[in-house]
């Protein structure tokens, strides 16, 4: 069959393979999903190199992540050149129209991971993301407390953040920013900012980046913004028996708004009536400096410097062992 999008002619083939046995919900749901709030998730991947999330054969069947654009892509979507941590590169889609969404969907595309990048120029994020990311213990009632601190520090230091589920049990907030800075930078000021949230709530939030120094806290996964990690787009679909989104919200509705409430079929009416909650990122683009220089304070007056990258990632400049605590070499004891 074929879908009108945005100008575009999508063609939809097998629309009624089931990708959420649970829910019974079929490619044709997803694509018709993504028709309802195409100009939501186009202002979140306009231009942006994104990666694929395919689930061909739905959820319980085998997924990737397709980070070259697909031989199959049609000429109408662009692409831009991207270098990975590695040093290998690729050229990957950049959505500049609506009708991309429903072709990727087309092809069993979930969740899209875009870039905080424009194409026009790949070396220099655009947004500053925050990862408040629920550890065992904790739910999301305890990430949008931190996310409702998290708000308050982006404010003293002139910063504007915008709230999302994650479409799990954590929440992300998106503030855009000049595209001034490195990769390297950006991911500075955003241990910064997960620095100044353990400090104010040292029993519920935490930067610890191995899993046994966590505890029961909100881990701000301050990695989320290094070069070629990227996080789920607004009005993404995730891939949950229930196929939940991840959804744009008001600040007025984190910690009301449930995670449950969002999925496939109750978005659209969502976004009928209210439109794209978050319609008005692309109109702000904040400055980083008050965050990179309560960095350069935490290194010069505490003595907190870098923190470790993944572990496919090359050792970086500055960074400390990446070797997990309890693994770690205990100095021998000296002679008596």
């Amino acid at each position: 069959m074929e879908l009108e999008v945005g100008g575009r002619t999508v063609r939809l083939s097998s629309p009624d393979k089931v990708f959420f046995p649970e829910r019974g919900y079929t490619k044709l749901d997803v694509a018709r999903y993504y028709q309802a709030v195409a100009p939501g998730i186009l202002r979140a991947l306009r231009e942006r190199p994104t990666t694929l999330q395919r689930y061909p054969d739905g959820i319980e069947g085998e997924w990737f992540y397709q980070k070259r654009a697909p031989k199959s892509m049609p000429d109408w979507i662009p692409t831009a050149h991207i270098t990975f941590p590695s040093g290998r590169s690729a050229d990957e889609m950049c959505p500049t129209e609506e009708g991309a969404v429903v072709w990727a969907a087309q092809y069993g595309t979930l969740t899209f991971h875009p870039w905080p990048v424009r194409r026009s120029d790949v070396d220099h994020p655009d947004e500053l993301r925050i990862d408040l990311d629920p550890q065992p213990g904790t739910d999301y009632d305890d990430a949008a407390r931190a996310a409702h601190e998290l708000r308050a520090v982006l404010e003293e230091y002139g910063l504007r953040g915008w709230p999302k589920t994650s479409g799990g049990r954590g929440l992300h907030v998106f503030v855009p920013i000049e595209p001034r800075w490195t990769f390297t930078q950006v991911r500075r000021a955003a241990i910064a900012v997960g620095r100044e949230m353990e400090r104010r709530m040292p029993e519920q939030v935490t930067i610890k980046w191995w899993k046994e120094e966590r505890g029961e806290r909100i881990f701000v996964d301050y990695n989320q913004t290094a070069r070629d990690r990227t996080i789920a787009s607004a009005y993404s679909v995730r891939p949950r028996p229930h196929a939940p989104v991840s959804a744009p919200l008001r600040w007025d509705e984190v910690g009301v708004a449930r995670p449950q409430d969002f999925d496939i079929t109750t978005m659209p009416a969502r976004f009928a009536e209210l439109g794209d909650v978050h319609a008005d990122m692309d109109d702000h683009a904040f400055s980083l400096e008050l965050l990179l220089e309560l960095a350069r304070r935490d290194e010069q007056d505490h003595g907190l410097g870098d923190l470790p990258y993944p572990p496919e990632y090359p050792k970086m400049p500055g960074e400390p062992s990446r070797v997990q605590p309890s693994r770690a070499r205990k100095p021998k004891p000296s002679a008596s």
